[in-house]
């Protein structure tokens, strides 16, 4: 059953002179829009940085494949994390991005979420930088299949294994969840030619592959304004893409709940709750096109 976006929200209070800055830089103008963690937490997914995210060291590409201990551990709380993770739904800032892009105002998005959360929402020109939490590949045969068929055979293989997170907190944005012990759990390998299996998505020390930074390079090239939401760029595969539309004298607005490593670089920086924010910029940019 589609999702429907939420009921559109007021103003926020927290910054209305630099909405309408924003609006005046962002009207007029076709947008690439980046999005990261931040712009999730509304649907219940808190982020890697902010309030309510809880510390982890997110595991490295190297660990995944040699560490047959760390990558039935990895297993055992994607497995709990993913029934979290597939119930999720767009919230309104999903809802307003999409909205732009129906009304013709974007050349595109680019977002580091893996949630899919965008695609939910009905956004079609969507770049997923760092790959879909719901699709796992086979590192030997290179084989894609869907996280769902995946999660089947983890449960025959692990019945009833763990209650699941408490709360959402539990729970980081690529799915890893907390969970107790994890010795007995028991990883699939690849139906096919009996692989490894590896969620589709980047890991630390792994790249972004070239043609999809090339496509988010092309975006925000046709853009006369790159609007960015709910990120904090820490990560250089983010943050690259304010410092080329800073280069190219394209200006930048961040929406984003804190500090930024492109606030500097940034014409306008809100501060200020992203999925309010969104439907704001969104309603009154949708209305001045006409």
């Amino acid at each position: 059953m589609p999702h429907s976006p939420p009921q559109d929200r007021s103003e926020p209070a927290q910054a209305p002179e630099l909405l309408d800055q924003a609006l005046r830089l962002l009207a007029g103008v076709r947008l690439a829009v980046l999005t990261g963690a931040g712009l999730s937490t509304d649907s219940g997914i808190p982020d890697y940085r902010g309030p309510t995210s809880v510390p982890r060291t997110p595991m490295t590409y190297q660990q995944f494949v040699s560490d047959p201990v760390l990558r039935r551990r990895y297993w055992a709380r994607n497995h709990v994390g993913w029934r979290h993770m597939h119930r999720a739904a767009p919230n309104a800032g999903h809802f307003a991005i999409a909205g732009m892009e129906q009304a013709g105002l974007l050349t595109g998005l680019i977002t580091q979420n893996v949630d899919r959360l965008h695609s939910e929402a009905g956004s079609r020109q969507v770049i997923d930088l760092h790959g879909r939490f719901d699709q796992v590949i086979c590192l030997g045969c290179r084989r894609i299949i869907s996280r769902s068929a995946l999660a089947q055979r983890l449960e025959a293989l692990n019945p009833g294994f763990a209650a699941g997170p408490s709360d959402a907190g539990d729970v980081a944005p690529d799915a890893d969840a907390d969970v107790g012990a994890t010795d007995s759990f028991v990883v699939a390998d690849c139906h096919v030619c009996g692989g490894m299996l590896k969620p589709h998505f980047v890991y630390f020390g792994e790249n972004v592959p070239k043609d999809r930074v090339d496509a988010a390079y092309a975006m925000v090239d046709q853009a006369g304004a790159l609007l960015v939401a709910g990120t904090s760029l820490t990560v250089m595969s983010g943050l690259r893409f304010v410092r080329h539309a800073a280069k190219s004298g394209t200006p930048v607005v961040i929406i984003n709940r804190g500090i930024t490593r492109g606030d500097e670089l940034a014409a306008v920086k809100i501060d200020a709750g992203v999925s309010e924010s969104l439907t704001f910029l969104a309603t009154r940019l949708r209305a001045a096109s006409g």
